[in-house]
């Protein structure tokens, strides 16, 4: 163990012997040495050993220095690559040539050993302007030798099997050197190839079909994946513009006049078949009708054969019934008349009741009344100005004032106005005691 350390100890002490600053230390410490033997000689030995102690500490302040820029250059340039949106990172190690992908967040970049590459995973979309403009930078020629713009949208992405190889194969400028010069080699060759009617409307579908066929067969050799092709806006010279727009104008009334004809030609062909049809409705609603009624006068036929019997029983049925009704109606005159003679019997005999409890009354009436003027004759026998009182009690409301002479026999005051019978009186008075002698 002893020994162990000792050798341990002794490499030390020969690597800082070793190291310059220790080394030119230890020189120092004989420059002091001699300086102090030379000090005796004035101000050179202190200036000695402050230079001697900052050639000491040189190699650590580069040190220092260097770990400081080292530090400064990883916070200012971190080896991290950030992945951005919409893209995926490759990175290739440049000793093994291994890749590694990430979609997102972050992957580390070592300067010197890792190659970083973004490639897009979203659709994205290529406007060339080359063309775009009949007075462009490169218009199209059209069959004629016309000069035309097409407005083209390019809608593509890259493959997303094959990210590895184009990591490395793929330029960094895709649709400058790779969409751009394959659409130009594509567009110039077709468009050569139709008139510009054909490009502005009649084969539009065809010509956009055959580009985006021929363009996604060829971009596909370099990994990217046509989405999509669409031809927007023909741009033709302004007067060529003019004439084919009146000529489509006439072509399109032309067309529509053909449709107007034909749609003539089927409203007249509808008009025939639906009076046709018609025809044949009411051919078949007359037979119809003529089966139905040949149909309901048998089965009218059929029915009167039943209803005849049926109609006879009911006139026998009313005459049973008639009959019966004029028996009941004589048996009920009979029982009424035979009513009325009861009712009139005992009307007759009610009346007979009555006459003679009338004649009874009128007898009783005036034996009471012959009775009551005996009784008055008697009381005015005995007080004969009760005449006078009763005639002024009935003439007491009428009469205010009666002027009579006074009767000249000295008998009743109205004697004179009334009149006077001496005989009737006398005969009354005889049949009065007459008739009281009979009682």
């Amino acid at each position: 163990m002893n020994d162990r350390l000792q050798s341990i100890r002794n490499a030390a002490a020969r690597l800082k012997a070793s190291l310059p600053g220790f080394s030119r230390r230890s020189r120092g410490d004989e420059f002091g040495g001699e300086g102090a033997g030379a000090g005796a000689g004035g101000l050179g030995v202190p200036l000695k050993r402050a230079g001697a102690g900052l050639v000491r500490c040189l190699p650590w302040l580069a040190g220092l220095t260097a770990v400081a820029g080292a530090v400064a250059l990883l916070v200012t340039h971190p080896p991290v690559h950030e992945v951005p949106r919409g893209a995926v990172s490759l990175r290739t190690n440049m000793l093994t040539g291994g890749v590694t992908e990430a979609r997102s967040g972050s992957m580390l970049q070592l300067p010197g050993l890792h190659d970083v590459r973004d490639l897009p995973v979203r659709d994205r979309s290529y406007h060339p302007e080359r063309f775009a403009r009949a007075d462009g930078e490169a218009p199209l020629q059209s069959l004629e030798g016309l000069s035309l713009g097409l407005d083209l949208t390019v809608r593509w992405t890259v493959d997303p099997t094959r990210l590895a190889q184009l990591a490395t194969t793929l330029p960094d400028d895709i649709e400058g050197d790779v969409i751009a010069p394959a659409l130009q080699g594509i567009v110039y060759r077709q468009i050569a190839t139709h008139t510009v009617r054909e490009i502005f409307s009649t084969q539009r579908g065809p010509i956009q079909a055959a580009l985006e066929s021929e363009l996604r067969r060829k971009l596909a050799m370099d990994g990217i994946v046509l989405r999509g092709l669409e031809i927007g806006n023909v741009d033709l010279p302004q007067e060529y513009r003019a004439g084919l727009e009146n000529l489509l104008s006439e072509g399109l009334a032309s067309e529509k006049m053909r449709y107007t004809l034909e749609l003539k030609e089927k409203q007249v062909k509808q008009t025939e078949l639906e009076a046709a049809a018609e025809k044949v409705r009411r051919e078949t609603s007359a037979e119809a009708a003529a089966r139905e009624q040949i149909i309901a006068a048998k089965g009218q036929e059929e029915a009167m054969k039943h209803v005849l019997p049926f109609k006879q029983r009911q006139v026998e049925q009313r005459q049973l019934e008639a009959e019966a009704e004029r028996v009941a109606r004589v048996r009920m005159a009979e029982g009424n008349a035979q009513a009325r003679g009861i009712e009139a019997e005992g009307e007759a005999k009610a009346r007979e009741k009555l006459a003679d409890a009338e004649a009874y009354r009128q007898t009783r009436i005036g034996k009471v009344a012959v009775d009551q003027m005996a009784a008055e004759g008697a009381l005015l026998s005995r007080h004969p100005l009760l005449i006078q009182k009763a005639m002024a009690d009935k003439l007491s409301d009428k009469v205010q004032v009666i002027i009579a002479p006074p009767p000249s026999d000295g008998g009743f005051i109205g004697k004179t106005l009334l009149g006077s019978k001496p005989e009737t009186r006398q005969e009354g008075r005889a049949e009065g005691e007459g008739e009281g002698a009979s009682q």
